[in-house]
């Protein structure tokens, strides 16, 4: 039996994780957003893909939710996007109202699936949905830090001269400013990178990954990154899907894991088709410690504006 996967929001991120999805041959895609037309002519032009990609799932826009009935996994995009000189936090208010009715109307009709939240601030709206919805932590998870991590990743490829696959490297904390690249753990091919790169190098590559979303959108002017969000929150349904057990950086509920409990963060988890099968936990460097209690501090104040 095919799998289903639910797309909240049509917009750039939305249409680009049904393209990834389809070319991954998950399964039948539903892409349902509020715009009457655009759903299903975004989902039309996908699905007629299918002949020259070789896929052979259905893809169906909606504007209603009972079109998503007993899917497998939801990814909620839906929100607005950020714009020169807005802070991911700019979007709280809003956003909150609308990733509110959009999980709270997904479980309705799929009260057994596992959701990934992509829209920004992401930590603030995985929490948000985490309280509306009434599913167990370990199937509600934000997409962040393979984001994040993908960014640290193709930064240290492109400064080292090697392919970017070839990099291991993690990003923990909250998808903002104060998320935490860290440092001792990236390599390429188990060489450190701090045996390959010069200090100075790696903290410019570390600031630029930290400020890697708003670069994007000073570029576009009106409107955010889509191609690699839509394929991050792709890749972590993929894993519950296929029940493939990945170590992943998600943004996670905590519940004492690196002595911080009641908080969704980036942290490295295992994926499976459970959902967050368990947090990987190690010890951090009193620098790292610190770093992250700062990521912990602004996921508080933003959780506290929810009003959840």
């Amino acid at each position: 039996m095919k799998k289903k996967i639910t797309i909240i929001g049509a917009g750039n991120v939305g249409a680009t994780a049904a393209h990834w999805a389809m070319s991954r041959r998950l399964g039948d895609v539903v892409l349902l957003d509020v715009m009457e037309g655009v759903p299903q002519g975004k989902a039309l032009d996908l699905w007629q893909a299918g002949p020259l990609d070789g896929f052979s799932g259905r893809v169906v826009g909606s504007n209603d939710y009972a079109d998503t009935a007993g899917s497998d996994v939801v990814i909620i995009t839906a929100g607005l996007a950020r714009k020169p000189g807005m802070s991911r936090d700019d979007l709280l208010a809003k956003n909150v109202a609308i990733v509110k009715a959009c999980a709270e109307s997904a479980v309705r009709f799929s009260p057994d699936c596992f959701m990934i939240v992509v829209t920004n601030p992401i930590d603030a709206m995985v929490h948000t949905a985490f309280k509306v919805s009434g599913l167990p932590r370990h199937r509600i998870i934000g997409m962040a830090g393979v984001l994040d991590s993908a960014r640290y990743r193709t930064f240290l490829a492109e400064a080292i001269g090697v392919a970017p696959c070839d990099v291991n490297a993690l990003v923990m904390g909250i998808h903002g400013d104060n998320m935490l690249p860290l440092i001792r753990l990236a390599n390429v091919g188990g060489v450190p990178v701090t045996d390959l790169l010069s200090p100075e190098k790696i903290a410019e590559i570390v600031k630029r990954t930290q400020l890697g979303g708003i670069e994007i959108v000073n570029h576009l002017k009106t409107g955010s990154a889509f191609y690699t969000p839509g394929l991050a929150a792709v890749e972590m349904a993929e894993a519950v899907l296929t029940d493939s057990r990945r170590v992943m950086a998600c943004a996670a509920y905590l519940d004492g894991e690196f002595g911080i409990s009641g908080y969704f963060l980036g942290v490295p988890v295992v994926l499976g088709e459970k959902g967050v099968e368990r947090i990987i936990e190690f010890n951090l460097t009193s620098e790292e410690r610190a770093a992250l209690e700062q990521s912990v501090q602004a996921v508080a104040g933003q959780m506290a504006a929810t009003g959840l």
